[in-house]
């Protein structure tokens, strides 16, 4: 959803470095993966399409923050 977006904190090494990934636009979303030691983090389109990519050392990730679009309610709520 337009809006979500993710923010990584990468060690570089004696100092911090933070990365944001952003839905720019209605209908893409943000996805995170993290497999063999990679964290990979992607905006998306409806159909499955990846628009763009951010790849990180699993080793160098100090932290992961998802945040979802704060104009859509939760369910329930």
């Amino acid at each position: 959803m337009k809006g979500d977006r993710v923010e990584i904190v990468v060690d570089m090494g004696g100092e911090s470095r933070n990365y944001e990934v952003t839905a720019s636009r209605a209908g893409r979303r943000v996805e995170v993966r993290i497999a063999r030691g990679v964290v990979e983090v992607s905006e998306v389109t409806r159909t499955g399409t990846t628009v763009r990519t951010a790849r990180f050392m699993a080793g160098k990730v100090l932290a992961l923050v998802e945040h979802p679009a704060e104009n859509g309610a939760l369910p329930g709520e």
